[in-house]
Formats: structure tokens, sequence, C-alpha cells
């Protein structure tokens, strides 16, 4: 930290040394103004130099009573050239004063006072000093009354400007704060669904199979070495995915062969298979002319109806479900239906599976609707548009 920065810190905790402050060089001006003659250097005239420092004492508390401060120098100043003539001082008090006054209070009242106490000092010593009110003496105490309540002005916009712009700055990191901590509560948020997605299809995929095999090991063992290879794939798959999902988080530059392709409908296939091998019979079907679907709308899809099976497996007692893309000419509709009946579920209780289908669809401009069909079974609709608009992409 510097001296200057070290100065100011100090100042501002001590206000009285600051308002005093400018009596030095008026002090120390008005000495050096009256030792000057027409061809050398005198004695000060002690008078004046007196005059001048008696006419700071009130600066001291300026910046509490800026109004009154400049009205009783003003009148101590005007007092002054009105009985002492031959002292002519500058006002320095009083410019000092208006100069306060302009800086702390209304722009109204200061210009007021300060148009008014150069007309009064202008009058007076023209008055006092025999002198023509737009004489050159007169007119230079007249500006500099003017010029100090200007510069009290400008000064109070220039840090009234800096105050402003510090306070949009700092409003706009804030808000690019905020906008960063959604940005990370959403990416949050989407890898958790997918994670979860992941998780709970292929667990409940090895869960199933391991039961299978478990249940068949002594009574047909062929059957059971099936199962466990089924669960072998179903296991890799399950490392594959977490690995391409967690592999979102690396940065750019982390090397090739960190990430493994995004799932897409044309997988859809394999995901049935998968879910075939465990017992459930899965038929997918596709309908209308296929269009290319935006890659946030197809992954959509694909976990949409991952999560829809993995729920049929995992909750309804359910021999069969379905799966059907129909395509239409600006929207994708998926539906997944099963068989099943409410009962006791296979697994744990209930998950975030269908608000994960939710926030899925809603992310991407879709909509999900899922519930029990009045000839039995459960049935998950999504609406996705083929393609995104600017904003949701």
């Amino acid at each position: 930290m510097d001296v200057r920065t070290v100065w100011r810190q100090w100042l501002t905790r001590h206000d009285r040394v600051r308002d005093a402050l400018p009596a030095v060089p008026l002090i120390v001006i008005a000495m050096a103004a009256t030792a000057v003659g027409k061809s050398e250097w005198h004695e000060p005239r002690w008078g004046e130099v007196v005059w001048t420092a008696l006419s700071c004492v009130p600066l001291a508390v300026r910046s509490l009573w800026p109004l009154q401060i400049a009205l009783l120098t003003l009148a101590g100043d005007l007092t002054l050239m009105a009985v002492a003539s031959h002292m002519s001082p500058a006002p320095a008090a009083s410019l000092v004063a208006l100069y306060t006054l302009a800086l702390l209070g209304d722009r109204r009242t200061a210009w007021a006072v300060g148009l008014a106490a150069a007309v009064a000092i202008t009058g007076v010593y023209a008055a006092t000093h025999s002198d023509s009110v737009v004489g050159g003496a007169s007119l230079l105490r007249f500006d500099f009354a003017v010029a100090a309540t200007a510069l009290g002005r400008t000064v109070r916009s220039r840090r009234e400007h800096l105050a402003e712009a510090r306070a949009r700055a700092e409003r706009a990191e804030r808000m690019q704060e905020e906008e960063t901590r959604r940005r990370v509560t959403a990416e949050r948020v989407r890898i958790a669904r997918d994670l979860h997605d992941v998780v709970a299809h292929h667990i409940t995929l090895v869960n199933a199979q391991a039961g299978v095999a478990h249940h068949l090991m002594r009574a047909n063992p062929d059957q059971a070495y099936e199962a466990l290879a089924h669960i072998k794939e179903n296991s890799r798959a399950a490392l594959d995915e977490l690995r391409a999902t967690v592999g979102l988080l690396r940065q750019p530059d982390d090397g090739p062969g960190t990430r493994a392709p995004i799932p897409r409908l044309a997988d859809l296939d394999a995901l049935a298979e998968g879910f075939r091998a465990s017992g459930l019979s899965v038929g997918v079907a596709r309908r209308g002319t296929p269009a290319p679907v935006a890659p946030s709308s197809e992954l959509t899809a694909y976990r949409i109806v991952q999560e829809a099976l993995t729920n049929t497996h995992k909750h309804a007692s359910a021999t069969r479900a379905d799966v059907v893309l129909d395509y239409g000419p600006h929207s994708l509709r998926v539906t997944v239906t099963d068989d099943g009946r409410p009962g006791v579920p296979k697994g744990a209780g209930p998950g975030h599976g269908l608000t994960g289908m939710h926030e899925r669809a809603s992310a991407v401009g879709g909509t999900v609707t899922a519930g029990p069909r009045l000839e039995g079974g459960f049935q998950v609709v999504a609406e996705l548009p083929l393609s995104l608009d600017p904003a949701t992409a």
C-alpha cells in the first residue's frame, strides 16, 4: 500500500483534520502575498495573515454544516472588506466554504449562495476600494466565487458518476455470479439425471439377471451361464455410460478417448435386447417418416425410454412393454406402455425417475405425461421437438 493511499485512509478517519487542512496552504499563501513588494520582499503584514488564519477556523467543521459555515465565512470576509479597506486579502475561507457547499449541498442552494456571494463580494470590494464593478480586480473576485461553486459541483458530479459506475459493476458482478451458480446447479441436476438413468437401468438389469442365475445355477447351469454373460455385458455397458457421463466433467484438453458415444435412438434395439435378456419382452416400433432429431431431443427420448422400461421392470409385474416412436412434422412422440399391474415394487421405493423425465423434457421444450391405463398397465408419453429454437438449444 503506497503512502498516498495510507494518507487518504487516515484523513477519512479524521474528519476535522481533513476539513481544516485547506487552512494551511491559505495561511502560507497569505504570508507570501503580503510579503511581496513592488521591487523587493519585506516582512509579511501580520494583521492580514492573522485575519486569514482566524477566518479559516470555521472550516474545521465545514463538512458538518456546509451552509452555515459558508454564510459565516462570507460574513467575516465581507466585514473585513468593509471596515478595513486598506487590507485587500482574497476571501479565501469563503471560497473554500462555497466549494464545500457545492460539493455536499443540493444544486439549487449551492448556486443560489454562490451567485449571491459573488455579487456581494464584488459589490463590497468595488464600493470600499473605489473601483468599478466591472473592473479587473472586482471581476476577479466575482470569478473566484463562481469558479469555487462550479468546481464543487463538478467534483460532486464526477463522484456520483464514479459511484454509479461502481454500483453497476458490482451489480453486474453479482448477476454474473448468480448466473454462474444457476448454470452450475442446472448442470449438476442434468448430470444427476444422467447418473440416475444409467445406474438405475443397468443395476436393475444386473439385479434381475443375477436372480435368474441364482435360480438356475443348480437346475440349469447352461441358462445360468448365459445369465451371467448378460450380467457381464450390462456391467460393461454401465461402466461405459458412467465413463461418458463423468467425461462431461473433463476439460477439453484432457486428451482423446475420454468420452464414450452418447446414446442415440438407433440404440433402442440394443436397449430392448438387454431387457429381453432379463425376462421382459420389449418391442420397438417406428411410425411416420423418420426425420433428423436434434441431439438434445434424441438423448432425451432415449433416456425417457430407458427410465420407463426400468420402472416397468422394477416396479410392475409386467411381461411385455412396447415402445413406439411416432415422427410428426415438427415433433417426435415417444410412447412406452406395459401390461403390468401396480403391486409391490421389486426393488427399492420410489425414486426420481418420473421427475427426471419431466425435467429432461422441459429442458428441450417438450412435455411428458405418465399414468395407469384404463385397460391395465402403465403408459408414458413424451412430446419432444425435432429441432430446438436457439434459446432452448
